[in-house]
């Protein structure tokens, strides 16, 4: 009798394909499957065959080993692709199967919703910023650049910047300018962040591979990138080292790490290169973070200070009930605790009300506010459920269009600097992404999941892999697992991540070159036009066909 409601191959999302024919039963295929979707099996094969000269049928059977698919919620096949690319003679794939009922299936049996890494795999209404060329090149009456000769201003400020009537300049005895008061510092740095992902969604050695790149880009190659730390901490010989400058700390409503952090406060031989609050992010907004148990291994459990247990961020820091009291309670806090030397700035989901919190720290009147990041719905993420990831959040294009021109609108643009991120860097776009987000009114951008393509990563956004959750992924990217952390070439992945910087940057001048201009593009929408309409006039850029 059938069991037509036991989980089958065809519900799965990911199918194997297999050719026993190609296959030498070498085995790699298995063990190199993290997810243990696969396994050695064997099947009974029929054949029939006639001998001599009347046909006289006769009935074999042989048992024949082969490789299987297991169909199971616990262990389904994730399309990663590292059976592929083990196998030596390309008997066994992954292919995706589009009328599964995969989601029906595990809510039946789990009473629970699926949860996953990465991103919104529901790209349905397509990336505005692919609908948006660079429409305005200067030619014969004001000539473009040369990008390859020329020099370049390349620098975004972290900080709150005063404007030019409100320095607090005087003249003293002698003539001289002297600085009557005290003023909000800002660091000038590149324009594009490695974005927020900790050490715990992360492996270690994937954290430790960016952290030498950053400082290789600034030490060695002169970009001044800084990367986000994350919720949950550094290790304390990199808070103790000079390369502390080069990271923006980042304090989530769990506070994880921030133990640590306080008490190397004394033994800090540099500051840090600025803090950043997350109050949310752009997948899963208004949820709080999740870094599941199997991931939170001993040194985890180490910067963290927590047990080995499923690690919940709430969704709001707790004690902070508007934005005046934001600003009033951690700003002011934050920046004390580090002497006002430290560019304090808060992180926000893409929303509807993202514009009024920005309105209101434009009013700001201690100055203490450096920077405003909005983060949108295509941004990636450790572990969230997917029924978060695919239908919560907001586009960021028109978010921080609209944030800019509230700014303008005051005529504080560039006061507090606008920072975006959220599902920027596309197949591997980064640049243009870059340049088309400043001259919305972007000072900067952040990304985060194009590093880890660059590392390795296998998964996609149409669904493939996505399984930064489970404390399995194939590359070494995402777990603690000491196994699989072992496939990941620590130098390799820091050069990965220099050598696309270096690109990135050569392609920014490159996109700066052609409209004239040596310094970023900041509010350039007039460079800017769509061949969508309704883009066009929501943007207020041009409109072309």
């Amino acid at each position: 009798m059938a069991t037509i409601n036991e989980i089958s191959k065809d519900d799965l999302n990911w199918q194997i394909q297999y050719d026993s024919s190609r296959c030498t039963l070498c085995g790699r295929c298995v063990a190199a499957c993290s997810f243990n979707a696969i396994k050695v099996d064997v099947e009974k094969r029929r054949k029939v065959v006639s001998v001599g000269d009347v046909p006289t049928p006769q009935v074999t059977t042989t048992t024949v080993p082969v490789i299987k698919q297991i169909a199971r919620n616990a262990s389904n096949c994730v399309g990663c692709g590292v059976c592929s690319r083990v196998c030596p003679n390309g008997a066994i794939k992954a292919y995706h199967e589009d009328e599964s009922r995969f989601n029906i299936k595990y809510k039946c049996e789990h009473a629970d919703s699926i949860k996953r890494g990465g991103r919104s795999n529901l790209n349905t209404e397509g990336r505005t910023l692919d609908k948006i060329k660079i429409g305005r090149i200067s030619q014969m009456t004001d000539p473009s650049l040369d990008a390859q000769r020329h020099t370049f201003d390349v620098l975004a400020p972290f900080g709150r910047i005063i404007p030019p009537q409100e320095l607090p300049f005087e003249v003293n005895s002698d003539g001289n300018l002297k600085i009557s008061k005290s003023m909000p510092p800002v660091n000038w740095i590149y324009p594009i962040i490695i974005g927020d992902m900790s050490i715990g969604a992360l492996s270690t050695r994937m954290w430790e591979a960016l952290a030498i790149a950053t400082a290789y880009l600034n030490e060695v190659c002169g970009l001044k990138v800084r990367m986000c730390t994350g919720e949950g901490g550094i290790p304390t010989r990199l808070l103790k080292s000079r390369y502390l400058k080069y990271m923006i700390l980042q304090i989530a409503s769990g506070h994880f790490g921030w133990n640590r952090i306080i008490n190397t406060m004394p033994e800090m031989t540099e500051d840090p290169g600025g803090i950043l609050i997350k109050i949310g992010q752009g997948a899963k907004p208004g949820d709080g973070g999740l870094l599941m148990a199997k991931k939170v291994a001993r040194h985890i459990q180490e910067i963290r200070g927590v047990p080995k247990a499923d690690l919940l961020s709430p969704p709001n820091h707790q004690g902070l009930y508007s934005i005046e009291e934001s600003v009033q309670k951690m700003f002011l806090s934050l920046n004390s605790a580090f002497k006002f030397r430290v560019p304090v700035a808060i992180k926000v989901a893409a929303s509807v009300t993202s514009v009024s919190v920005y309105n209101n720290l434009l009013r700001d009147p201690y100055n203490i506010v450096g920077g405003f990041f909005l983060d949108g719905i295509q941004g990636g993420t450790g572990a969230a459920y997917e029924i978060s990831l695919n239908h919560t959040g907001h586009p960021i294009v028109s978010r921080l269009r609209d944030c800019y021109l509230a700014a303008v609108h005051q005529g504080k643009q560039g006061q507090i600097p606008l920072w975006a991120g959220g599902g920027l860097g596309m197949r591997g776009a980064l640049a243009a992404d870059a340049f088309k987000m400043m001259c919305l009114g972007a000072n900067g951008i952040f990304a985060g999941r194009l590093w880890l393509q660059a590392a390795g990563c296998l998964g996609n956004d149409s669904g493939k892999c996505n399984a930064c959750n489970t404390g399995n992924c194939p590359a070494g990217i995402t777990t603690q697992n000491p196994l699989l952390v072992a496939r990941l070439d620590v130098d390799k992945v820091a050069e990965n991540v220099v050598n696309y910087f270096l690109a990135t940057h050569l392609e920014l001048k490159k996109l700066m070159a052609p409209i004239g201009n040596s310094s970023l593009p900041i509010g350039r929408s007039d460079a800017l036009v769509s061949v969508d309409k309704n883009i066009a006039e929501r943007l207020e850029i041009q409109h072309v066909c």
